[in-house]
């Protein structure tokens, strides 16, 4: 099991390496932008240069050719870079292309344990179903990744699931039992896996009990 950061916030990705619990990054162009980037390719390099591990920059393109043409440059920026590509016919054909010329990929907007079969007999290295949107059209995310678990085990593939679209703890701790093999979700909510109020008054209580001694006592 592994954590991601979806984000391309630089002082996130910092926090989460400075934690010890993060070890890859994905993200796209709509993250870059929230970031004003003066340029996504040297936003994307610089990122890729701090995780030092799996770092997934999309293409934007929906043709095989211009996909594979994007791919190459991004992938040139750094040999972290793992390429997200979209779940469709074009974006399978890139794939295959990808995969032979040794770049890793990573199928994005997978939404059924069927595209995901798909992305892994194309070679990717990894497939992202989306379990927040999937939760939001009233389908089960997590019964999902755990489908897909179940079918990448039976065949053996080696293909990664990274479980994305994570809103909340909960669906963390759901993603893992389900057999994801990464979770990539945003600071915030890898924020508020630190937080329980016994937790909180453990501490108090220890710290209190230490002024008492400290007081009677001396250090």
């Amino acid at each position: 099991m592994k954590f991601f950061l979806d984000t391309a916030n630089i002082s996130e990705i910092k926090k989460g390496l400075e934690w010890g619990v993060v070890s890859g990054v994905t993200t796209n162009p709509s993250l870059v932008a929230k970031e004003n980037a003066d340029s996504f390719h040297d936003h994307v390099k610089k990122i890729a240069e701090i995780v030092q591990g799996p770092v997934s920059a999309e293409v934007i393109s929906t043709n095989v050719d211009k996909m594979v043409e994007e791919a190459r440059l991004l992938s040139s920026l750094d040999k972290n870079i793992v390429i997200k590509i979209p779940m469709t016919k074009d974006g399978m054909s890139a794939t295959k292309k990808l995969v032979s010329e040794g770049i890793p990929v990573n199928v994005t907007l997978v939404f059924s344990p069927q595209q995901a079969l798909l992305a892994a007999l194309a070679g990717a290295s990894y497939v992202s179903p989306f379990v927040g949107r999937l939760d939001d059209i009233g389908e089960d995310g997590i019964g999902v990744v755990r489908d897909m678990a179940k079918l990448f085990s039976i065949h053996e593939f080696d293909t990664k699931i990274i479980a994305a679209s994570i809103r909340h703890p909960r669906h963390v701790f759901e993603a893992a039992l389900a057999g994801a093999h990464i979770i990539t979700l945003p600071f915030k909510v890898l924020e508020q896996m630190f937080n329980h109020p016994l937790t909180d008054i453990g501490m108090k209580k220890f710290l209190d009990d230490w002024e008492v001694y400290i007081k009677h006592h001396g250090y």
